[in-house]
C-alpha cells in the first residue's frame, strides 16, 4: 500500500508541478508592483507644470511613503506566517490600486501625500514579504534560480514601465494614465494573488516541484526557529546589517548617479542610459547568480556579490567618461541583483519556514532605513563639500562591511558545508 501511494504521488509529481505556477504568479506581482512604483518620477513634471509645486514639496511623497514602508513590513511579516500570501496579496494589491485610482482626483498637496504617501504605500509595503517568503515555501536545490526569475520581474517591470507610463500620459493626461495603471496594477496583483499557495502541505496532491530525492541524498535541514528566538541570535543581527549595507548604496546611485554623471559632462540621454545598463545587468544578476547560489551556496555568491559591489564603487571613483560610468553600471547591476535574489532563501537557510514571513519583514525593514538614509546622506554630503566622494567611498566601507560580515555569516546549509550544529549554536546577543 505505501509503496502504490509513493507511486501514485509520484505520478502526479512528474504530471503537474504546483511550484511553477507560484514562481509565475510572483513574477507578474513584481513586475507590475514595481514598474508602476519606479513610474512615480514620471508624474513629477505634469504635477509641476499643473499644480506650480517645489520638486522640494512633491518629493515629499515619496519620503512619507519610505516612512510608511517600515511599520508596514513589519506587520506584513507576521500577517504573512498567520494568514498566508493570497489573502495578504489581495488586500494589498486593493490599495496600491485604490491609491493610483484616487491620485487621478488630486487637486492638492496633501491628496498627493494621502494618496500615495498613505494608500498605495500600504499596498507596496504589503507585497515584497509574501512573495519573498512563499518561494522557499516551494523550492528547496532551486531556491536560488526561482528567486532569480521572481525577482528579474522586478528588472523587467522598471524597465518597460516608466516608459509605457510617460506614453500614456503623453496620449491620454496625466490623470486618464492614473486611472489606468491604478486598474492596471489592482486587477494583476489581486488576480495573480489567488494563484498563491502557502506551500505544498496545502494541498495532499500537489508536492514541491523538484522530484523526490532517496532520503539519504536529502539535504539537512535547519532548525526552525520562532521569531522571538531569531532576534535573539547574532546570525540575524549580522544578516539585517549586511542588507541595510546594500540597501544604502542602492539608494544612492538610484537616486544621484544620473545627476552625478550629467555633472561630469554627460548628456543627459547618455547618463539616463546608466540606469537602463543597471536594470538589465540586474536581471541577468538576478538569474545567473540565484542559478550560481544553488550549486555553490549561498554564502560564496553573496560574497562575490559584496566583493563586486565594493569594486565597482571604487571604479566610480576614477569613472569621468560615459564607458566608464556604464561600466560601473554593469557591475552595479550584477551585485545589486545578486544580493536581492538572495536574501530570502538565505534567511529559509538560517532559520527555517516556521517564522520565515517575520523574520524576513524584520529584515526588510532594516534594508528599508538604509535606504531611506542613502540618498539624504549623499545629497548632503555633496551639498557640504561638492562632491559625492565621500558618499562612494562610504558605499565601498559597506560593500567591504557586507563581505567580512558575509564570511563569518553561519550558514549551515549551504552546498559545500551543511553543518546544522553551526546554526543551531550560533551565539545569544
Amino acid at each position: 500500500m505505501k509503496a502504490q501511494e509513493t507511486r501514485q504521488s509520484g505520478n502526479t509529481e512528474s504530471r503537474f508541478r504546483y511550484g511553477y505556477v507560484v514562481v509565475a504568479a510572483c513574477f507578474v506581482i513584481a513586475l507590475v508592483a514595481e514598474g508602476v512604483e519606479y513610474s512615480f518620477g514620471v508624474f513629477f513634471e505634469p504635477l509641476l507644470s499643473e499644480f506650480g509645486w517645489t520638486r522640494a514639496i512633491t518629493s515629499g511623497a515619496l519620503s512619507l511613503a519610505s516612512v510608511v514602508h517600515i511599520p508596514i513590513l513589519l506587520l506584513a511579516g507576521r500577517l504573512t506566517d498567520r494568514f498566508g500570501p493570497r489573502i495578504l496579496l489581495s488586500i494589498g494589491g486593493f490599495f496600491f490600486g485604490l491609491g493610483y485610482l484616487l491620485m487621478s482626483q488630486t487637486n492638492t498637496i496633501w491628496q498627493l501625500y494621502l494618496c500615495y504617501g498613505v494608500i498605495a504605500s500600504i499596498g507596496f509595503g504589503l507585497y515584497w514579504i509574501p512573495v519573498a517568503s512563499t518561494i522557499p515555501q516551494w523550492f528547496t536545490r532551486r531556491r536560488g534560480l526561482m528567486m532569480g526569475i521572481v525577482t528579474a520581474g522586478i528588472g523587467i517591470g522598471t524597465s518597460i514601465m516608466p516608459p509605457l507610463t510617460s506614453q500614456l500620459i503623453y496620449t491620454y493626461g496625466w490623470r486618464s494614465t492614473y486611472l489606468i495603471i491604478g486598474s492596471m496594477s489592482m486587477g494583476a496583483i489581486v488576480i495573480s494573488a489567488q494563484f498563491l499557495r502557502r506551500s505544498p502541505n496545502q494541498f495532499r496532491e500537489l508536492t514541491p516541484d523538484e522530484p523526490r530525492l532517496k532520503q539519504e541524498n536529502i539535504p539537512e535541514q535547519p532548525k526552525e526557529f520562532s521569531f522571538r528566538e531569531v532576534i535573539h541570535t547574532r546570525s540575524f543581527w549580522m544578516f539585517a546589517t549586511i542588507f541595510f549595507s546594500w540597501a544604502l548604496c542602492l539608494s544612492i546611485i538610484m537616486v544621484h548617479v544620473v545627476i552625478h554623471a550629467i555633472g561630469l559632462g554627460v548628456t543627459p540621454a547618455s547618463a539616463a542610459n546608466i540606469m537602463a545598463i543597471i536594470g538589465i545587468t540586474g536581471i541577468v544578476g538576478r538569474i545567473a547568480f540565484g542559478r550560481l547560489s544553488d550549486v555553490i551556496g549561498m554564502k560564496p555568491a553573496l560574497i562575490i556579490s559584496f566583493a563586486l559591489l565594493s569594486i565597482a564603487f571604487m571604479w566610480l571613483l576614477v569613472a569621468r567618461e560615459a564607458w566608464m560610468l556604464y561600466l560601473f553600471a554593469a557591475v552595479f547591476g550584477i551585485a545589486y541583483g545578486t544580493i536581492e535574489v538572495l536574501q530570502s532563501p538565505l534567511l529559509a537557510k538560517l532559520f527555517g519556514l516556521k517564522s520565515l514571513g517575520s523574520v524576513l519583514g524584520a529584515s526588510t525593514a532594516f534594508a528599508a532605513m538604509g535606504f531611506s538614509i542613502g540618498s539624504v546622506l549623499a545629497g548632503y554630503i555633496f551639498d557640504t563639500t561638492g562632491s559625492y566622494t565621500i558618499a562612494f567611498m562610504i558605499c565601498i566601507a559597506m560593500g567591504l562591511i557586507g563581505t567580512i560580515l558575509n564570511v563569518f555569516l553561519p550558514t549551515g546549509g549551504d552546498k559545500r558545508k551543511q553543518d546544522k550544529s553551526q546554526l543551531s549554536s550560533t551565539p545569544q546577543l
